[in-house]
């Protein structure tokens, strides 16, 4: 795993982040009849609730959590893809959640993002040579004259062969496609670089590749990464944080190797008991770790979003939601069991 990086300079915060999106229905199905009356009753996915973090810069900090947990919607909102319901996003000193057009524009050069799908995120009428070189020119990291060796260049950093600048990208296997989905994210030159599940369609085979590229170029290029998983193997590997998130919450941060070592929270305790895969909890419920099903976001429990589930439940868990705070140095968790006899 990657070490904990010694620097000090925060280079994102998230305060109190929180995106709702209101549920798509049809009018009937949002009538209700209540004393004597239809009313119409909106409902919402609860996807982020009051999230509140933070990325040093050198650091990697990865996102996990089952599918469905507010992990790519939240990276989504840091990258300017959802605007936030509410709360506050912080690169270095300057709020930009609330930022929008020409305002936006000098930080989308910052933060780049690399998508899942590697095929479904590039444009497939483009050359490559379009593809990673149009964000150059809209942000002013190469000119029409230069533009060319600027392409080629950063093509042979993520290890593509320049003679394919003017292929298209279905000419490539998926492993190609996501480093061009690399070339073009880190041609604008960025600080932060956001991976939403970048390996996770590739082959088992390619997967070491893209990670050991990605945690080159980190290196070389000096760059912070947030990483959005569901594969804890990949985890352990590449990041030296790790948040933990469930319906919507972060429910546990911490060092990679102390997260890994002893997990604090009952979900985190669920989730890496699942080690290697997360498809399946069957066998990790049968050995006493959850029980029951995951709520949905659209009615979340009351007090702590897991305690339905929690074997460890006490009464205040469905009182209270208790805080995510910190329980030994660089270590948070949001439990009421903290400080109690499990």
């Amino acid at each position: 795993m990657m070490a904990r990086n010694n620097n000090s300079e925060v280079l994102l915060k998230v305060e109190n982040l929180t995106k709702h999106f209101p549920v798509q229905k049809n009018i009937f199905e949002q009538m209700s009849f209540n004393k004597g009356r239809f009313e119409l009753k909106s409902q919402v996915v609860h996807a982020v609730n009051g999230v509140t973090l933070e990325i040093k810069k050198g650091d990697t900090l990865a996102l996990v959590g089952e599918s469905g947990c507010g992990k790519s919607t939240l990276a989504k909102c840091i990258i300017g893809l959802h605007q936030p319901t509410s709360g506050k996003i912080f690169y270095g000193d300057q709020e930009i959640g609330n930022l929008t057009g020409r305002k936006r524009r000098p930080f989308q050069k910052r933060i780049q993002m690399i998508f899942q799908d590697p095929f479904s995120s590039l444009n497939p009428r483009k050359k490559v040579e379009d593809i990673v070189g149009r964000p150059m020119l809209l942000h002013g990291i190469a000119q029409k004259e230069n533009l060319k060796k600027a392409v080629l260049d950063i093509m042979d950093r993520v290890g593509l062969d320049s003679t394919y600048a003017s292929r298209y990208p279905h000419q490539f296997s998926g492993g190609q496609r996501q480093r061009i989905g690399i070339a073009r994210a880190l041609g604008c030159k960025p600080e932060l670089v956001i991976g939403d599940e970048p390996i996770s369609a590739l082959d088992v085979s390619i997967q070491a590749q893209i990670l050991n590229l990605l945690m080159d170029l980190q290196e070389s290029m000096d760059l912070t990464y947030l990483f959005v998983s569901h594969d804890l193997s990949v985890v352990k590997h590449i990041s030296s944080r790790v948040a933990v998130m469930y319906l919507g919450y972060i429910v546990e941060l911490a060092d990679t190797e102390d997260i890994f070592a002893k997990p604090n929270h009952p979900y985190t305790q669920l989730l890496f008991s699942a080690i290697p895969t997360l498809d399946t909890l069957d066998f990790v419920e049968a050995a006493g770790l959850a029980e029951g099903e995951v709520p949905t976001p659209i009615n979340l429990p009351s007090g702590c979003p897991f305690h339905p589930r929690c074997v460890h439940k006490m009464p205040i868990c469905s009182e209270k939601r208790p805080e995510l705070r910190e329980i030994t140095p660089g270590r948070f968790s949001a439990c009421h069991l903290n400080g109690k006899k499990q």
